[in-house]
């Protein structure tokens, strides 16, 4: 304990009442000496003695109890830490501070070690929260030990928000630099068909180009070169409805402190603005009707429908303005804008002069270049006016035997539909029979129903870019309108359709993966009765080889234990996932440059100062004890400011003016100052 001897005051009126009145004795003594009042120096002296009494001066007798300043120590444990021996250099520097500060009695030494989990180094907050409890008046200051790369620094012009002195200690080696590419702007979604513009940004220690490789889902890479520290523009085309990964790689540069930067990803949402349907019906029929009410029904779809009532080799004596018909548009719709529809359903279409060859023969381009084409056959499909006798018979995936069967079947599952993404949720034993089947051959694809005696009756075909649909049974509107319990008409239309549109989530043969929680988990379907091996990818290059659990037909998944952030990729049986673990741009890998320059002008502000540690993290500056003054660091030493704070454990006072001395002495001064006014 210390004792202190300190003069007190305690107002009688409390201090906002006791000022108001000694402004307002000011203004009146100023108003006296004003007009020229013979006592002003005694009134003078009263007024004082008023004031002072007023203020109820004491003498205060305290003991005190010396309390230590407060210092903290963060240590830096982010993933940029781990390069080179930056970890090593850090943690004997840490070390060896520890030691030399506790031997300071009159400092209290907080320590903190980051998470190294966070996406970034967030060593400020680490600072707040650790001295979230110490006054201000009893805070030394502080010391990072870091590569100097940190995320959270606050602005050095809000000194009031700043712990000082702020010192740095930085580990790593200067000179060795590091290539990165990052995404720096990217819209969340675009539209399916459309260009999404993407802003990406190359660093390299040497400058120059940099080659980088954009791919888009998993598919073949395309090369670009950008200019190092330059954001440039990059057009990317949604290709298909969810999510579309963008991932863009750049090739090993000279120096390298990891690859794990030279790849980043993002996911861009597709969504479809419309799609367009167009739908040919041959005659009128009573599927014709299901089909269209189905497709009207959803406001995504853009349909134009024709119906064709009368061919062009019928004859018409009625007069052009009695006629309700209109000329079907062919040229307007198999030349000119063929390639604006998404789909093109021919329903129970013979060929009869409407459409040319040379219009087929467009068609069967259109399906190879990505377009999608659905069959729906009728009997006038297993006659010489079929389509299969048609240059479209290239891309169509069966062909009729000219057989056509009546009399009722009930349509079945085959072994690749029970796995299929289209029919694989179907349930065929509670379908409804039909009554009439084309008969046909498969001659590729994948059958996924099956008709009378096992033959065909639903096929699915990919025709290069495009995908192809044939329905060998006109009689699907009796699931529609509930003959014998029914079908899934729309949900195995509306499966079908959006397979055609090669939606994800369709896929016959697909590889998906999501990396979140510390684990990868890896989803496959296949039409094959086993799953080829599989093979995950880690952002540092290691592989990972986890095993199927198979979860029915053509369906497995699997599951392995990350720790990594960025992107894996799995590989079986030629298909490929990617995921990204965490964000799409790590603030860790962003720059793994060891560097000084990001902490020097808030450490500045404070006072501090920012020295590099050797690589054996020996040089630490010598510590100094410094009272307030503005710098706290020289060129080879940092300095902890010493607080002096203490806590008062017991006090007494002695009033130095008591009232009766107050009162006698202002009763002198009056009266002394009516005299020299009355002489």
């Amino acid at each position: 304990m210390n004792e202190a001897v300190r003069l007190g005051f305690e107002p009688f009126l409390g201090w906002p009442l006791f000022w108001g009145l000694a402004g307002l004795t000011a203004a009146a003594w100023a108003a006296y000496l004003a007009l020229r009042g013979r006592a002003w120096l005694t009134r003078a002296l009263g007024l004082l003695l008023l004031s002072a009494a007023l203020l109820n001066p004491s003498i205060v007798h305290e003991e005190r109890e010396p309390l230590p300043s407060v210092a903290a120590v963060i240590l830096d444990r982010s993933e940029s830490m781990q390069f080179g021996d930056r970890q090593a250099t850090a943690d004997a520097a840490y070390a060896a501070l520890i030691a030399q500060l506790s031997q300071d009695k009159t400092l209290e030494v907080r320590t903190l070690e980051t998470n190294p989990g966070d996406d970034g180094s967030y060593l400020n907050g680490a600072l707040e929260g650790l001295m979230s409890d110490v006054p201000r008046d009893r805070i030394a200051g502080a010391i990072f030990i870091t590569d100097g790369q940190i995320h959270d620094l606050p602005d050095p012009e809000r000194t009031e928000a700043l712990i000082g002195p702020l010192h740095g200690l930085i580990a790593g080696d200067e000179d060795q630099g590091d290539r990165s590419v990052r995404i720096v702007n990217a819209p969340n979604f675009g539209i399916v068909g459309e260009s999404a513009n993407l802003i990406v940004r190359a660093e390299d220690p040497r400058g120059g180009d940099v080659d980088l490789e954009v791919s888009l889902n998993g598919g073949v890479p395309v090369r670009i070169r950008v200019k190092a520290g330059q954001d440039t523009p990059l057009p990317v085309e949604i290709e298909r409805r969810g999510e579309n990964m963008v991932v863009i790689e750049a090739a090993p540069g000279l120096q390298e402190l990891t690859l794990a930067n030279n790849r980043t990803a993002m996911t861009i949402a597709g969504v479809r603005d419309r799609l367009r349907v167009l739908l040919v019906t041959g005659k009128p029929n009573q599927a014709g009707r299901v089909w269209r009410d189905l497709l009207k029904s959803d406001p995504s779809v853009d349909l134009v429908h024709f119906t064709i009532l009368r061919p062009p080799f019928k004859t018409a004596f009625e007069r052009p303005e009695e006629l309700a018909l209109i000329a079907f548009p062919t040229e307007e719709l198999f030349e000119e804008k063929l390639t604006e529809f998404d789909l093109i359903i021919f329903d129970q279409y013979e060929r009869q002069g409407v459409i040319t060859q040379a219009y087929l023969e467009n068609m069967a381009r259109y399906v190879a270049d990505g377009g999608a084409l659905l069959i729906v056959a009728g009997e006038q499909f297993a006659g010489p006016a079929s389509l299969a006798r048609s240059p479209l018979a290239s891309v169509l995936p069966a062909s009729p035997t000219g057989v056509i069967r009546t009399g009722s079947f009930k349509p079945e599952l085959t072994g690749p539909g029970r796995r299929h993404a289209v029919t694989a949720p179907l349930d065929d034993s509670k379908w409804g029979e039909w009554m009439r089947y084309v008969e046909a051959d498969a001659v590729a694809g994948d059958v996924l129903i099956s008709g009378p005696y096992g033959r065909p009756l639903l096929i699915v075909d990919r025709v290069e870019e495009g995908r192809v649909g044939m329905l060998m049974s006109d009689q699907i509107w009796l699931w529609a309108s509930g003959h014998d319990g029914g079908g899934p008409f729309a949900e195995l239309i509306r499966r079908m359709v959006h397979w055609m549109m090669k939606e994800p989530e369709l896929e016959e043969r697909r590889l998906s993966m999501q990396a979140e929680g510390g684990t990868a988990s890896v989803e496959l379907r296949t039409l094959l009765d086993t799953a080829p091996p599989l093979e995950i990818e880690t952002p540092d290059g290691d592989t990972i080889r986890p095993a199927w659990v198979n979860k029915g037909p053509g369906s497995f998944s699997a599951e392995a234990p990350i720790d990594q952030l960025g992107i894996y990729r799995a590989r079986a049986g030629g298909l490929e996932a990617i995921a990204l673990n965490g964000p799409a741009n790590p603030k860790e890998y962003a720059d793994l440059t060891s560097s000084t320059k990001v902490m020097e002008p808030v450490s500045k502000a404070t006072g501090g100062g920012v020295l590099r540690l050797n690589k054996a993290g020996t040089n630490l500056p010598e510590i100094r004890r410094i009272g307030n003054q503005r710098t706290a660091a020289g060129s080879n030493w940092i300095g902890l400011r010493e607080r002096d704070a203490y806590a008062v454990r017991s006090s007494t006072s002695q009033p130095l003016l008591p009232g009766i001395l107050a009162a006698a002495a202002l009763i002198l001064m009056l009266l002394l100052a009516w005299r020299r006014e009355g002489r």
